[in-house]
């Protein structure tokens, strides 16, 4: 998104997080194919792809956005983390409806990182979500970066200026999630 388009998107916000509904419109419409990449990313294996289009996934997280009475995020970054964390939940919310209708445990997706030199990885959607509850009662800003490299799509410096620390400290913090979830999962 063009940096001109920043002021337009923190002014909606601000609107938005007072309530205005119209406000609130706009800034998912201003927002819309930043939130289809995004899916798109969180989608990558075929498997879930096959089950669930990026546009589902954006539409239900934009429901469960616009079912909000307010959006509270003080600029663009904090409200793709946002969207991010609800893309979350709706994809939860699609694997535990495929498990209870089908009795299958074997859904899987492609968890892709914007890391050149990190691997693709297939991973169980529940047992990820149960990985990352559990490091959120360990370290909720290691949970939150997760939530933001993976579900959001932030880069290591977008996190570093979001968290107001340098991107040595998120690269470091970044490592150990990864660790402590390659741990977790296997």
């Amino acid at each position: 998104m063009p940096a001109a388009a920043e002021p337009a998107i923190t002014e909606l916000l601000q609107r938005a997080a007072g309530g205005d509904a119209a406000a609130r419109d706009a800034l998912l419409s201003a927002v819309y194919q930043e939130l289809r990449r995004l899916a798109r990313h969180l989608l990558a294996g075929d498997r879930m792809r096959a089950q669930l289009a990026p546009t589902e996934l954006v539409h239900g997280a934009a429901l469960k956005l616009m079912g909000q009475a307010q959006v509270s995020a003080r600029d663009r970054a904090h409200f793709l983390a946002y969207a991010g964390q609800v893309m979350r939940q709706v994809l939860i919310d699609h694997v535990r409806r495929e498990r209870a209708a089908k009795r299958d445990a074997g859904t899987q997706v492609t968890l892709v990182s914007t890391l050149p030199d990190q691997p693709r990885a297939d991973v169980d959607v529940a047992a990820l979500h149960e990985a990352l509850e559990r490091l959120e009662a360990v370290s909720p800003e290691l949970a939150r970066l997760v939530e933001q490299r993976y579900f959001a799509g932030m880069t290591i410096e977008q996190i570093a200026e979001l968290d107001g620390s340098s991107p040595a400290t998120v690269k470091r913090r970044w490592r150990a999630a990864r660790a402590w979830l390659a741990d977790a999962l296997a």
